[in-house]
């Protein structure tokens, strides 16, 4: 018998058949300046804008981004492409509220500041050193180095609108 699931009181042991194939596919984060956290995510932490839609209605964009592996087919065709972003595990939507990026004052509430909510995302890397050394050469800030504290096996790091990010080596997690 395969793993089903850690149990603790609330968690169904078995998983309802109507709920077979739903899967997480994106988080979404507000960003007062595309340019600059699409900059952020596509250089340091090496993702891919798959699609762009515009709401000019509404007047607000969303950008969503994954980090695909290197062999990864992905369609070229814009209608495939969207289809086959909306089927993936581990997107980033980025939504941008058009204005925002002029005003000096805006800023998001980063969901770790009082009131706390929202916590962070996580980016596994396949050696912390080495991303540690990446994102000190890139003027990375940071909330946590992995010298600091009890937990020296994880970074976290920020975002240019202040979202935190876990950064994790998966074989040093266990």
């Amino acid at each position: 018998m395969s793993f089903n699931t850690e149990n603790y009181p609330g968690v169904e042991e078995q998983v309802p058949k109507e709920t077979q194939g739903f899967r997480l596919n994106h988080t979404m984060l507000r960003v007062k300046d595309p340019e600059r956290s699409l900059r952020f995510y596509s250089h340091v932490l090496g993702m891919r804008v798959l699609r762009r839609l515009d709401f000019e209605e509404m007047a607000f964009s969303l950008y969503f981004l994954a980090r695909p592996d290197e062999d990864e087919s992905i369609p070229e065709e814009v209608s495939d492409r969207t289809q086959w972003t909306f089927s993936q595990r581990g997107i980033l939507e980025l939504t941008h509220n058009w204005g925002t990026e002029k005003d000096p004052d805006f800023e998001y509430h980063d969901g770790n500041a009082e009131p706390q909510g929202f916590g962070h995302i996580c980016f596994s890397v396949p050696d912390l050193t080495s991303a540690i050394a990446w994102f000190d050469a890139n003027d990375v800030a940071y909330v946590k180095r992995p010298e600091d504290g009890k937990m020296k096996h994880i970074a976290f790091i920020k975002d240019p609108d202040g979202y935190w990010i876990e950064i994790v080596q998966a074989n040093r997690m266990s």
